[in-house]
């Protein structure tokens, strides 16, 4: 599985040129024109890292950094912008920032500073595999694996998803609390999303959909 990014930069040249670049390199690119865009694109579907520019209209890349952090505080965050200066740089970091990149820099180092971002992401310790019931989930290929059937594909939400009910077996968790945790208090259409997204993993799961209970009243609990 690639490793997915989130480029988001108002201007559509510089956008098309990095996204080129990573690409060749290797990663998923998904792109985002300005703050707004690349905040709903990443509650849709959380990235593995996120590249943003800082002067975006609408909210600017602190404020997405910031909105990032509070939902998900292992994405790394690069920022790409063509504002210099400690103050500036300063800013980016106290935002939640993981780096600071000056658009002056050259696509080699550009690249080193991502490749070092997945490096960090490959041995996190989110990155090791983990039991779902009677499947495996390899959270680097976004698969889950079980003997006698085929791999089963899983978006980067729901490998979330599963970690959290493996992790807490029996545990309760209301839908406010899945819904603060995956797409944050403010996301519109709450209820159907997330009853779609329990419904595809309980789909993947085939004939173990079962241990995905619904605690009626209460929320959802993992019957390990």
């Amino acid at each position: 599985m690639k490793l997915s990014i989130l480029l988001a930069d108002d201007e559509k040249s510089v956008r098309d040129a990095i996204a080129a670049e990573l690409s060749r390199a290797g990663y998923e690119v998904r792109t985002a024109r300005d703050g707004e865009e690349a905040i709903a694109s990443a509650r849709e579907n959380p990235p593995d890292m996120m590249i943003l520019d800082v002067m975006m209209p609408g909210k600017n890349g602190l404020d997405v950094c910031r909105e990032t952090r509070a939902r998900h505080d292992d994405i790394p965050v690069l920022f790409l912008t063509a504002l210099e200066g400690d103050e500036n740089e300063i800013a980016a970091l106290e935002s939640g920032a993981d780096c600071y990149i000056p658009k002056t820099a050259s696509m080699e180092i550009i690249l080193a500073r991502v490749a070092s971002a997945a490096r960090r992401i490959a041995a996190s310790p989110k990155s090791a595999e983990f039991d779902f019931g009677k499947w495996r989930v390899d959270p680097l290929c976004g698969r889950m694996k079980r003997e006698g059937r085929e791999e089963v594909l899983l978006s980067t939400r729901e490998i979330e998803m599963a970690r959290l009910f493996a992790a807490h077996p029996s545990e309760v968790f209301s839908k406010e609390e899945l819904l603060k945790r995956f797409w944050g208090a403010d996301f519109d259409g709450q209820e159907s999303a997330l009853g779609q997204a329990m419904s595809r993993l309980r789909a993947k799961l085939g004939d173990e959909a079962w241990r995905l209970d619904t605690v009626y009243g209460t929320g959802v609990r993992f019957i390990p």
